[in-house]
């Protein structure tokens, strides 16, 4: 049976991914699912184990790794907005453990005479680019990072890529798009806004617009990132050569076109519970964001998105509408 170890089990994504991988195993087969995270609310994803505690902990990685999960899909971060409020937070949660557990993994392959080698699927981020760019990047462009955020992601996907051509993980990372929309409380990420403002109006509540509605970006729904996780997990690697990072595909629009998708699926009394009130901070973090890419690489790879951000907003009733 294919073990796998999920951390940030707990999570949002975390949590829509074990739940896939109850309902339709592994390739096929069941798989034994641990999850790994700080906390996690009641009830949740079936799991053969919860480990609570932090990666951030002496010792944490190493014990993980003991375990030889055959896929491990890292997706313990924090978020782009408080990795730039808190920038020692930032390196300590979002970069070093990344080393401590990569580390681990080799000195358990090692320790099995070689025969260890697992398959670690890193969620990395768009915010691995910086300004300025194209209005469409394609899969040769450089990464350059204006957010500590990104920076983070950026050297973690690195390590990933050396310790994978080195030959002691067999890893990828795949840059998500900004996963929309996203069920539960806002959070204090950047791009939360995002969500915010087709989530709350959807549940009947007001939402804050802090940009322009101008503002172009690009977004994929919980489950397209589900799929991403699932075909980098189970892909054939060598396709990828030595370069192991991927940009996911997903839809490009302006605020105002999700909006507008926004009155097309909802009405106008939806959209009318958004209030524009401008954050200069915000701004200054979205304008330093990509727009639009060409993803042909990871699309030839079979990783699949929507194409309509109408779908998006479907996706999110269908899947995480709590009914009035």
């Amino acid at each position: 049976m294919t073990r796998i170890l999920i951390l940030g089990g707990g999570g949002m994504i975390g949590q829509k991914l074990a739940h896939h991988l109850a309902k339709d195993g592994w390739e096929g087969q069941p798989a034994e699912v641990i999850l790994h995270d700080v906390a996690f609310a009641p009830g949740g994803a079936e799991a053969a184990q919860r480990i609570a505690g932090s990666l951030t902990e002496v010792g944490a990685a190493e014990k993980l790794a003991a375990l030889r999960p055959d896929v491990i899909f890292h997706l313990a971060s924090i978020v782009s907005g408080e990795a730039e409020q808190d920038f020692d937070k930032g390196w300590d949660v979002n970069m070093f453990p990344t080393w401590n557990l990569l580390s681990a993994l080799r000195a358990e392959r090692e320790n099995s005479g070689d025969t260890y080698w697992p398959r670690l699927v890193f969620s990395s981020s768009i915010a691995v680019f910086g300004a300025p760019f194209p209005e469409k990047i394609g899969d040769e462009f450089l990464t350059a990072p204006l957010t500590s955020y990104g920076a983070q992601k950026a050297c973690c996907e690195l390590m990933v890529s050396d310790f994978s051509r080195k030959g002691f993980v067999d890893g990828v990372s795949i840059r998500l798009p900004t996963i929309c929309v996203r069920p539960g409380k806002p959070n204090k990420a950047a791009s939360g806004f995002f969500s915010g403002i087709i989530r709350e109006p959807l549940n009947g509540q007001d939402a804050i617009l802090p940009v322009p509605d101008t503002v172009r970006h690009l977004h994929a729904s919980p489950r397209s990132a589900v799929g991403f996780l699932m075909r980098a997990g189970t892909m054939d690697l060598d396709p990828l050569g030595a370069r192991r990072n991927l940009n996911m595909p997903g839809v490009s629009c302006t605020i105002a076109e999700q909006i507008e998708a926004l009155r097309v699926v909802a009405g106008a009394d939806a959209v009318a519970r958004i209030r524009s009130e401008p954050d200069a901070d915000i701004t200054k973090i979205v304008s330093g964001w990509p727009r639009d890419f060409e993803t042909a690489r990871a699309q030839e790879l079979g990783f699949v998105a929507e194409t309509d951000f109408a779908d998006i907003i479907r996706t999110y009733i269908a899947e995480d509408l709590t009914p009035a």
